[in-house]
């Protein structure tokens, strides 16, 4: 294996946000999209089937206990960007969506203002990384 191999990421870093408006063709180039604006998934914890397992409860816990925030980061897509889109298929009408590029990777920098704990980040004027 070289070394350029080695160094090379698997998924190529995003260090920016896709522009409002614009027009790009999916990773697999079935359809267009265009770009509305950039969104976090979250994980509604509400709509987990009665009783939910917890390790903190060892056990089941039923839906009315449940501890902590309601909405929390959808783990599977928080390190990849996410964008509400209006789909572009020939033949049909532009379908508004919530689209995943699962083939990109934050950097850590995006992440932390795309997914940030930090209280600084609920600031309204944290428009733009």
């Amino acid at each position: 294996m070289s070394s350029a191999t080695a160094a090379t990421p698997l998924r190529p870093e995003v260090d920016g946000l896709l522009a409002h408006g614009t027009v790009h063709t999916s990773p697999g180039g079935q359809y267009s999209f265009r770009v509305i604006g950039p969104c976090c998934r979250l994980f509604d914890r509400n709509e987990l089937p009665w009783p939910c397992c917890r390790l903190v409860w060892r056990s089941k816990e039923p839906s009315w206990r449940r501890v902590g925030r309601r909405f929390v980061p959808d783990l599977a897509s928080r390190r990849c960007p996410s964008y509400v889109v209006e789909l572009l298929q020939p033949g049909s009408r532009p379908t508004a969506t919530v689209l995943t590029l699962f083939s990109m990777r934050f950097t850590p920098e995006l992440q932390e203002w795309w997914y940030s704990r930090h209280p600084r980040s609920f600031d309204a004027a944290n428009q733009q990384p």
